[in-house]
């Protein structure tokens, strides 16, 4: 499965696409609630949820008194952006 290039607005991007782009950053979806995913990396973890007009991500346990943190993306942006933000952690 070939991503459109990395400029292109997530909103371009069709769902299975979006998964795979998903799996490719080591997520894994959850198996109750289909539209989130889980990450795990050294640092932190977060959970994302493809909500209808933005990315949720929830960084757990990521602030200083060990609460979680909250960011969305809109699907406007591109690819390369939200990968960018999501994935250099809380």
């Amino acid at each position: 499965m070939t991503l459109p290039s990395a400029d292109t607005p997530l909103y371009n991007h069709p769902l299975p696409h979006i998964e795979q782009w998903l799996r490719d950053q080591g997520c894994e979806q959850d198996r109750t609630d289909l539209h989130c995913w889980h990450i795990q990396q050294a640092a932190w973890s977060a959970e994302i949820c493809l909500d209808i007009d933005q990315i949720a991500v929830r960084y757990l346990k990521a602030g200083e008194s060990g609460e979680d943190i909250q960011r969305a993306f809109k699907y406007s942006l591109n690819r390369q952006d939200i990968e960018a933000a999501i994935f250099s952690g809380p």
